[in-house]
């Protein structure tokens, strides 16, 4: 089957079909479902002002074309490889199902992906961070318990936002220390966390959430205000703010988790074992961290050592 058309109801069904299959036979999450199909509206979106008004007029041409139109309104390295990640994904299902004969992208290069982690803190400013958020939920207000339970989480565990966010109650395991999750490719995965985290979260769990929790609220271990799931966005919110309230560099959720995996590697842990931690399907990603802990190494000698 050709001459799927790149408009009006066609377009709609052509990207609904293809979030279907992200979502049930790829397993993707919410949000790699969402950004892949806007990614690929956008390329379709190019496609169509630029003359092609079915899918299979769509060349190797006008792919690269799209992707250098990104590079000159300057969209970071990272933006440009999901996008053509995306696309390729998008043509190979294409092909897979008969929507188009040719693969277009088979030949698309990939913007180099830039290897530079966020920002990773050091011991003395999480510690101020998360001191501020244990005083500050000193007042029990709930959305202040809630808070000092996320960075505690966020902190000992490494889990990324999304994850922390999906996670229930029946999730905590606090006898044992361990909180479950699910993370890429809808993978689960059990990861332990400390005593000053067990302290919050069962602080929040005690005198925070029933507070919030309504009669229609979800077995989410965290709640808003109205009794809802946390949204990602006021988690990713907070941690800027306790940044600010702590008074030290700005850093990002996933920065948090940077931070917590490469404290891990300069406290001894193995890359096996962090990589189990952090679910990174592949040992390289874990191995980027082995960079920050040879950097602060090579920084303390030259302070310390005489013949630096």
């Amino acid at each position: 089957m050709t001459g799927v058309t790149l408009t009006g109801a066609s377009r709609a069904r052509l990207l609904g079909d293809f979030s279907a299959y992200l979502s049930a036979q790829r397993g993707c999450s919410e949000h790699t479902v969402r950004a892949y199909r806007g990614d690929v509206d956008q390329m379709i979106a190019y496609a169509s002002r630029h003359g092609r008004d079915s899918l299979d007029a769509v060349d190797l041409g006008v792919l690269r074309a799209w992707l250098a139109s990104m590079a000159q309104a300057r969209r970071s390295r990272s933006t440009i490889a999901r996008r053509s990640a995306a696309v390729r994904t998008f043509f190979a299902w294409a092909v897979h199902t008969g929507l188009v004969e040719q693969d277009p992208s088979l030949r698309l290069a990939t913007a180099r992906v830039s290897q530079l982690l966020p920002t990773v803190l050091q011991l003395g400013p999480v510690a101020r961070m998360i001191d501020a958020a244990r005083d500050r939920a000193q007042d029990d207000e709930p959305t202040h318990l809630r808070d000092w339970a996320e960075l505690e989480l966020l902190y000992a565990t490494g889990v990324r936002v999304g994850e922390l966010c999906g996670a229930d109650v029946d999730d905590v395991d606090l006898d044992e220390r361990l909180i479950r999750v699910v993370g890429k490719g809808d993978k689960q995965r059990v990861v332990p966390f400390g005593k000053p985290a067990r302290v919050a979260v069962s602080a929040w769990l005690q005198r925070g959430r029933p507070l919030l929790a309504r009669p229609d609220s979800p077995p989410a271990l965290l709640l808003g205000r109205r009794g809802g799931r946390v949204d990602q966005r006021q988690v990713r919110a907070m941690v800027h703010d306790a940044a600010a309230l702590a008074g030290v560099e700005d850093v990002a959720p996933h920065g948090m988790r940077h931070t917590a995996a490469t404290h891990l590697l300069d406290g001894g842990s193995d890359l096996r074992s962090v990589q189990e931690l952090l679910g990174h399907a592949s040992l390289a990603t874990t191995q980027r961290y082995t960079h920050v802990s040879a950097e602060r190494l090579r920084s303390a000698f030259e302070l310390a050592h005489p013949r630096a």
